[in-house]
């Protein structure tokens, strides 16, 4: 008799993962010894999907001859966090998986607390990741996961790119993977469930003071009740059309971008004008970027003031951006500096 589907569903989807990364990286670079088997560790933040991401992995990874190890991150933003997260080193350590780590972090205030903490989160494990020469990490994110960030960008008006959600896999070399952006939250939650895998509930995921939160448990059933249930699959479908958009679009955009440059480095307007607004305002945006503009604080009302320099030229000042960044119209150019 084969494993419960919910098991099974979680197993294969781990394991295509696994496969790809065998295939881009046959030997690790860790310093604990070059020519080993690859490292694939998994952030678990003890939750049900991170607990099934995690089981999944222990299962498979030696079958495919992969080192499994797991890190929590310890945002210390509720009390008692510290025994959580040794908590939640105990129950990977039980799974065998081997470097098994917790990491505290300081969790500032920009961007909000939501995002904060993600930047923290972020910096964390990529910083784990280096020291272990770990090939990938593995994120719990599921497509209801994948629903509410597409709800949140579209509440936010942030563009195709933001309506693209979460990639299958980002970060540095593609570090980050998210194996169960295919599967709903309710499959990770059975895995667990008839594994007898303990699973910890965060009290921030049902607090509405917090925008995902809400979302999560105000907007997206209100949404179903009204238009019948497929919501987040519709969702998470518009995700992945929205990224095949998005990535067309950032490829002509990166190739024109040399094109509308003179000799200086500056942008010329005209130019500019010829491109299509979708394109002309990618290559903005990778402008300002390249300037020194944080892209998590740049968003779509940044580039739009931006716009009007060239297509509602006034005789406007220039424009100022976040990081610092100046953009002003000047002699038939776009001139950006940083300070």
């Amino acid at each position: 008799m084969g494993p419960h589907p919910a098991v099974a569903a979680i197993r294969l989807a781990v394991r295509r993962v696994l496969h790809d990364v065998l295939t881009l990286a046959p030997t690790s670079s860790s310093p604990q010894g070059a020519g080993e088997p690859p490292l694939v560790l998994v952030a678990c933040s003890g939750g049900a999907d991170s607990m099934a991401l995690a089981s999944a992995l222990a299962f498979e990874a030696p079958r495919l001859g992969v080192r499994a190890g797991g890190v929590t991150v310890d945002h210390g933003l509720q009390q008692g966090s510290d025994l959580r997260a040794a908590e939640v080193v105990s129950r990977l350590t039980a799974l065998d998986l081997d470097p098994v780590e917790a990491v505290r972090v300081d969790v500032g205030r920009e961007g909000g607390p939501e995002a904060a903490a993600r930047d923290a989160r972020y910096a964390a494990l990529d910083a784990v990741a280096e020291r272990h020469g770990a090939a990938a990490i593995l994120l719990g994110h599921t497509r209801d996961d994948q629903a509410e960030t597409v709800l949140l960008g579209l509440a936010r008006g942030s563009g195709i790119r933001s309506l693209s959600g979460m990639a299958t896999a980002s970060g540095v070399g593609g570090r980050y993977r998210r194996p169960f952006l295919g599967l709903d939250r309710q499959t990770a939650r059975k895995a667990c469930m008839v594994q007898s895998l303990p699973v910890w509930d965060d009290p921030h995921n049902v607090d509405p003071a917090y925008t995902r939160s809400r979302v999560r448990h105000e907007a997206l059933p209100v949404l179903e009740k009204a238009l019948g249930k497929g919501v987040v699959e519709a969702l998470a479908r518009t995700a992945q059309l929205s990224r095949d958009d998005a990535d067309a679009l950032d490829s002509w955009a990166a190739a024109a971008e040399s094109s509308v440059r003179d000799d200086s480095g500056d942008l010329e307007v005209a130019k500019l004008y010829a491109l299509p607004p979708a394109v002309r305002r990618r290559v903005l945006r990778r402008a300002v970027i390249a300037a020194g503009s944080p892209p998590g604080s740049l968003f779509a009302r940044h580039l739009e003031e931006v716009d009007r320099l060239i297509t509602g030229w006034r005789g406007q000042g220039a424009i100022n951006l976040p990081g610092r960044v100046a953009v002003r119209r000047q002699g038939g150019r776009l001139v950006i500096r940083q300070g």
